[in-house]
């Protein structure tokens, strides 16, 4: 029992609030990391704003559970990491959903600390309103990956699929991936170059950079078991390479639906058809274009 302004709280609802002092103190720490990498001054002071009302939050929550606590340090370890490989942006959406509180709690807290549900709202709404007002570069090649990553994803896994069957030889294939691979990252950036530059991107140059990037990174993920496996073993380099594709389409759209607020489902599942597709049309070409020639390496 917790009391204040003579409010007796339940176990649950104490453990609710607990839960929120520590998620506010976590991301307290979380968002000065952010701050102190963050290159453009506008955002840094944006993210300074938000890590001071992290620790104005927990002090209202500290008010009910009357309990010093202390931060979730594996997860600033965690968050800290992310923030590294994915920005912060994405970092702080997903920050955003640990933060906020379940149906479940709020049914809790309706009954009991009534004025709790509308602290956090009006927390939420204000801190959504920050982070929309961030504009992290990363972001903003965003477009340069989507084109990258998904032409690497339709083309490759045409080729390789189409290939697998035609030549059932994974070292042929590994060979003929890399070289069809780095010729397409080559034109790929070429072609996203002169039409970034053709509509005046002053950045051309960089985004037709991590769309090469994002080609290649994608190629040699796809490459890699059919130079893992035997030379023989063409089939289960072929599934293992699917799986791997499914897995990019996966890791890739969860980024874009939590640091854009976009769909995940549609977005993932719109790739992964469209790549699958290709890859079991391209399949049946390898076998059929096997049979009409009479093409068998041994």
């Amino acid at each position: 029992m917790v009391y204040k302004n003579d409010l007796v709280l339940s176990e649950q609802a104490l453990n609710i609030l607990l839960k929120a002092q520590k998620d506010e103190l976590t991301g307290a720490l979380v968002y000065s990391f952010m701050a102190k990498r963050a290159k453009d001054e506008a955002d840094k002071k944006v993210l300074e704003r938000i890590a001071k009302e992290e620790v104005s939050h927990e002090k209202i929550w500290k008010d009910y559970t009357n309990k010093d606590i202390k931060p979730n340090r594996l997860k600033v370890f965690f968050m800290k990491a992310t923030t590294i490989i994915f920005g912060y942006t994405f970092t702080l959406r997903l920050l955003q959903k640990d933060e906020e509180f379940a149906q479940k709690d709020y049914e809790i807290l309706k009954q009991e600390v009534p004025e709790a549900i509308k602290i956090q709202k009006e927390e939420e709404k204000h801190e959504h309103e920050l982070i929309d007002m961030l504009d992290e570069e990363r972001l903003m090649y965003v477009g340069a990956m989507v084109l990258g990553l998904n032409d690497a994803l339709v083309e490759l896994t045409g080729a390789i699929a189409g290939l697998s069957f035609a030549l059932a030889n994974t070292k042929i294939v590994a060979l003929s991936g890399i070289i069809t691979g780095i010729s397409a990252t080559l034109s790929m950036a070429a072609s996203n170059y002169l039409a970034e530059k053709a509509e005046g991107n002053p950045k051309a140059f960089k985004s037709s950079i991590v769309t090469g990037v994002a080609y290649l990174v994608t190629v040699a993920l796809m490459v890699l078991p059919y130079l893992l496996f035997r030379e023989d073993a063409y089939i289960p380099a072929f599934f293992t390479m699917i799986a791997i594709v499914i897995l990019i389409i996966l890791v890739f759209n969860y980024y874009i639906s939590v640091a854009k607020n976009q769909p995940f489902w549609k977005n993932f599942t719109r790739m992964a058809v469209i790549s699958i597709s290709v890859a079991g049309i391209a399949y049946l070409i390898g076998i059929a274009a096997k049979a009409l020639l009479g093409i068998d390496v041994l």
